[in-house]
């Protein structure tokens, strides 16, 4: 069988799937969709560990974690809400929306998260009454399996109809194409250049941009509290996700405190620039971003670009600067735990660095605000254009969306058109379903003259 024959049948097996489903009523649909969540949540530690065994890559104790906080959120913001049928009715205006299934859903999946991402994309599929098929990365596949087998499990338990979720077990960039093409939407969390394949492929796609997570940080915060904030999300899952923090950028005259709040919460310091050229040039050579830094620790970090001295318990490495954006290799996205540190004396200054810093790389995703001052909280979107900006929480774990915030839990977070992407905001259920509207013609609506209309 070649592969189109092979994907055509695995469409077919989903089209059929998708069609029994879709005439469930939304409680049997939310059972579902509670069911393979809950599967994840119940097998967080296997998931998690064979995850970092398989990958290479990341933190058990943050991969159960992700397993655990996005399996509950994502549940807890979907429960209860309607997602099949008449979901609104607008007496105002004679409008009444009806939520319809988009058909079969094509899921292409990232090695930092194999197991969430193929999750949480099969949840917010299933709860509009869609069938999903999913493409894990290459080093992910067993353990995008045994995800899948999970959730499979759960579904037969309520005798669900079979393939519903399907995933290509030995995946490859051909499969890959070849399902963005098959499908009636796809949805791509990865890297730039297979985001490209699939805005190529003559499908609605959903996308994501990259990440490069800029820190402000005002002069009227604690200091302690920030660099607590700062470290948890940086070291998050050894600094793999497009969440985590990247980059400090603080005022001047406050460098030495918050250089010892870094130190004092686990940081190592490098404040001398022959040791920063190490590290630029180990991780960074010519420029470009050596791979085999990806989820290191601190030690094989230290390690690869010959530091010593670097703590046995240091939980990140905090790096003094040269300049910003094109002139600051470590700018750029640092997907290991590592923070570059910034100097301003404005707070005009400060936006600007963050502008450059990230018209450079990862212009659309997010950045974190610390600060208790609403005029420069709210200055920051006139300057720096990002689809979210979170106000004093842990970038790593809020952006994304949290129990404690009002952002979507996801796993694939839209950057906008600055970005390249359709969406300006996390992918959700909402995204996953077409909306058709009825229309009543509304008796006493008020008809202004034309007159009024172009006073």
């Amino acid at each position: 069988m070649d592969t189109q024959e092979y994907l055509n049948e695995l469409v077919a097996n989903a089209r059929a799937a998708q069609q029994a489903f879709a005439q469930l009523s939304q409680e049997d649909v939310d059972k579902a969709v509670r069911a393979i969540g809950k599967a994840v949540y119940d097998n967080a530690d296997e998931l998690a560990n064979m995850a970092v065994e398989e990958t290479r890559m990341g933190r058990v104790d943050s991969k159960i974690a992700k397993c655990r906080n996005k399996s509950k959120s994502v549940w807890w913001r979907m429960k209860d809400k309607k997602s099949r049928g008449i979901i609104e009715r607008d007496e105002v205006n004679g409008i009444m929306k009806v939520a319809k299934p988009i058909g079969v859903v094509g899921c292409v999946t990232a090695t930092t998260n194999p197991v969430i991402n193929p999750m949480h994309n099969s949840m917010c599929s299933l709860k509009c009454g869609n069938a999903v098929i999913i493409c894990p990365h290459p080093r992910a596949k067993k353990v995008g399996l045994r995800t899948v087998e999970l959730m499979n499990k759960a579904l037969d338990e309520l005798g669900m109809p079979k393939n519903l979720i399907q995933i290509i077990p030995e995946p490859t960039m051909e499969l890959s194409a070849g399902l963005m093409r098959s499908v009636d939407l796809c949805i791509c969390t990865g890297g730039p250049a297979l985001v490209k394949t699939a805005y190529s492929s003559g499908k609605p796609v959903y996308g994501v941009g990259q990440g490069n997570v800029q820190v402000l940080v005002d002069r009227d915060v604690d200091y302690d509290e920030v660099a607590k904030m700062v470290i948890a999300g940086r070291t998050f899952d050894n600094g793999v996700l497009c969440t985590c923090e990247q980059n400090v950028i603080c005022p001047r005259d406050k460098a030495d405190e918050m250089i010892a709040a870094l130190k004092n919460n686990g940081a190592y310091y490098v404040g001398a620039q022959e040791d920063a050229d190490k590290v630029r040039e180990s991780a960074f050579p010519d420029g470009v971003f050596n791979k085999e830094w990806t989820g290191t620790t601190v030690q094989q970090m230290a390690d690869l670009a010959g530091l010593t001295g670097v703590p046995a318990d240091a939980k990140v490495i905090v790096c003094c600067t040269k300049g910003y954006a094109k002139d600051e290799v470590l700018a750029k996205e640092k997907l290991f735990p590592m923070l570059a540190l910034f100097l301003y004396d404005s707070w005009d200054e400060c936006m600007e660095i963050a502008r450059a810093n990230l018209a450079m790389e990862g212009m659309g995703h997010s950045v974190v605000i610390h600060s208790n001052t609403t005029e420069h909280i709210e200055a920051v979107p006139n300057v720096v254009n990002v689809s979210r900006y979170a106000v004093n929480q842990v970038g790593g774990t809020a952006l994304g969306g949290a129990m404690d915030n009002g952002l979507n839990p996801t796993t694939t977070l839209g950057c906008g058109t600055w970005g390249n992407n359709i969406i300006s905001e996390n992918l959700w259920y909402t995204h996953l379903m077409n909306v058709s509207r009825i229309s009543y013609k509304v008796p006493g609506m008020y008809v202004p003259s034309d007159e009024e209309i172009w006073a």
